[in-house]
């Protein structure tokens, strides 16, 4: 989806309401939560990827056709939004996007002790020592012009969702 800032703006940055994610756990199954920044949405889809590996280090991947895609789309205020979430088959995923790494760590291990916060009842606290026994960064992406991605992920099946 667009930023919400009049103009043309680029497809191929990731943002905090979509963009060119590149998170591999995002597959067939998977839900996406993303900010609405404008009236309506304005999304489009494509740059599908059929393998990619997590880091995304160059601009290869092996491109799939998105013809097949079938995208199912409803609002859901069940979160307060301000960066990407997902439940994908992996798990529960947070995303965070900065032009610094380690901030972009921050940002996606903010929303996900939000998320731990909300889903399990726990204090901001209690949520931070459970993360550190079960939470995983990973680098979703490096090369896209100066915003670097990285997710963290609440594996289903962990001590929290079990």
């Amino acid at each position: 989806m667009p930023p919400p800032e009049p103009g043309l703006h680029p497809s191929w940055p990731p943002r905090i309401w979509g963009g060119n994610i590149d998170c591999k756990e995002l597959v067939a199954g998977s839900t996406l939560y993303l900010p609405i920044p404008v009236p309506e949405g304005l999304f489009s889809v494509g740059d599908g990827h059929a393998v990619q590996g997590d880091g995304e280090v160059g601009s290869t991947a092996i491109e799939c056709p998105m013809e097949r895609v079938e995208l199912t789309f409803s609002l859901d205020g069940m979160f307060d939004l301000k960066t990407p979430y997902a439940n994908t088959p992996a798990g529960w995923i947070t995303m965070g996007f900065h032009q610094d790494l380690r901030e972009a760590s921050m940002i996606a291990l903010d929303a996900m002790l939000t998320l731990i916060g909300k889903q399990y009842a726990l204090s901001r606290q209690d949520a931070m020592a459970l993360a550190s026994l079960v939470v995983d960064l990973h680098i979703t992406q490096l090369v896209n012009a100066g915003v670097l991605g990285v997710h963290a992920i609440l594996p289903h099946g962990s001590i929290l969702s079990s």
